[in-house]
């Protein structure tokens, strides 16, 4: 589910049969040295699922990308990074995490306030600054791209703590994705229910089906576009009936819009 209730299919795997083996002509010779016309699927991981992760997780700032997947987890900025010994110092700090995460160090003669706009941007989890200042502490600034907040940490445990803020970005994108599907999942036990919920709260909606096209048809028809997303492995018992005809129902079926 995306950011506004909307559902993107992504990830998906179909049986075609052989009938796109048919169409084109594709046929392999079977152990008994008849032609034949191989059955075939299709495994749906694409592009797609990067348009996933930015409507998913993606903010007004750019995009926010999940630690483990991040080209990028760690960005280090210098802070008056002329002054003497903090590129030192930089590079130093940037030589030590990389042997564990994936670092950036922008020496850039850019402004400090653009680093932090492009890195937030780019969806960095992570942010490490460090000034003069900070030198003089034996410190630095450890800032999440997910919540901003700001850490002040001892480099003499800065690994331990990109670690930990990195694994909080994590659980912190996991737990607003939950949040908002189940703020955004309803259950509808009849069809005016269906219909209103359809027109009025974006999102998944859960209701008992009998099974029949006819009523998936009259759904989509009626509501302009809401169609059947899934089965779950875990059915839920809403109801003995289906939400559109009353007649018995079969499965507990996620309705939703698609892109």
């Amino acid at each position: 589910m995306m950011h506004n209730g909307v559902a993107l299919q992504g990830g998906t795997t179909h049986y075609f049969g052989d009938g796109f083996a048919r169409v084109f002509d594709i046929t392999f010779a079977g152990r008994d040295n008849t032609v034949r016309y191989p059955h075939q699927t299709s495994w749906g991981v694409s592009t797609r699922m990067i348009g996933a992760i930015i409507m998913t997780h993606g903010d007004d700032n750019g995009l926010i990308l999940p630690p483990a997947i991040a080209p990028i987890q760690l960005a280090i900025i210098p802070v008056a990074q002329h002054k003497e010994g903090v590129l030192e110092k930089a590079d130093e700090i940037k030589r030590q995490l990389a042997k564990r995460f994936r670092v950036k160090l922008d020496d850039s003669d850019q402004s400090t306030g653009w680093k932090f706009s492009q890195y937030e941007m780019k969806g960095v989890p992570v942010r490490l600054e460090i000034g003069p200042k900070d030198i003089e502490n034996n410190s630095c600034v450890l800032v999440s791209r997910v919540t901003r907040e700001k850490k002040f940490v001892s480099l003499d445990n800065v690994e331990a703590e990109v670690e930990a803020m990195l694994r909080q970005v994590h659980e912190e994108l996991s737990t607003r994705v939950l949040k908002n599907l189940e703020e955004k999942t309803h259950v509808a036990t009849n069809f005016e229910e269906f219909v209103e919920i359809a027109e009025n709260k974006p999102g998944y909606i859960k209701a008992m089906w009998c099974g029949e096209v006819e009523c998936e048809d009259k759904i989509k028809d009626v509501t302009g576009g809401v169609k059947s997303r899934c089965i779950p492995f875990n059915e839920e018992k809403l109801s003995d009936i289906c939400a559109c005809c009353g007649k018995p129902a079969k499965h507990m079926v996620i309705w939703g819009r698609q892109y």
